[in-house]
């Protein structure tokens, strides 16, 4: 479970959440970039996850975030697990190439952020109910997504970071064995 929140100055306006959620998967991808698949394994202690762990994640979420925000303006969607859809409980391990989940995320994030450029106050102050959490206005998803997002983004930014230097042990010396 990666619970992380940022807590934000002020409140977002709607355009500063939408200019948030769309500059997450250049973010992603500008931190991550070049990263093997032995650093996106690596785990720096039993306490933290693989850094492909935790972009698996923030994929995940924001993919099925995504979706919901889509599902209640264009089906209107009225009832769904707002907190789960943000935050899932459960590792993400990247099931296929970096790039290519950057890629896919990226595509959707800007379908999402093509579609929130669009909203009036009325779509802004739609409603969702989650039944673990109450009820929320798309907005409000808007912003829970955004500092979670950021939230993540600083914890990316940190473990690659905190990557441990290849060493370089010289050349391998062969060493012979006489019985």
């Amino acid at each position: 479970m990666y619970v992380c929140e940022v807590e934000l100055e002020e409140e977002l306006a709607p355009a500063d959440a939408v200019l948030l959620m769309s500059s997450v998967p250049e973010r992603i991808s500008d931190l991550v970039f070049g990263l093997d698949e032995a650093k996106l394994r690596y785990r720096h202690g039993p306490a933290f996850p693989t850094l492909g762990g935790l972009i698996g994640h923030l994929l995940d979420s924001g993919t099925k975030v995504d979706g919901l925000l889509r599902h209640a303006h264009l089906d209107g969607l009225a009832t769904a697990d707002v907190s789960a859809t943000i935050d899932p409980t459960h590792d993400h391990d990247l099931d296929r190439p970096l790039q290519e989940a950057i890629e896919d995320f990226a595509r959707v994030r800007r379908r999402t952020v093509d579609l929130l450029h669009g909203w009036g106050k009325n779509e802004w102050e739609r409603t969702v109910v989650d039944p673990r959490g109450g009820t929320f206005t798309l907005l409000e998803v808007c912003q829970m997504v955004t500092r979670h997002e950021v939230a993540h983004i600083a914890q990316i930014r940190n473990l690659t970071a905190l990557l441990p230097e290849p060493e370089d042990l010289g050349p391998l010396q062969r060493q012979d064995i006489t019985s």
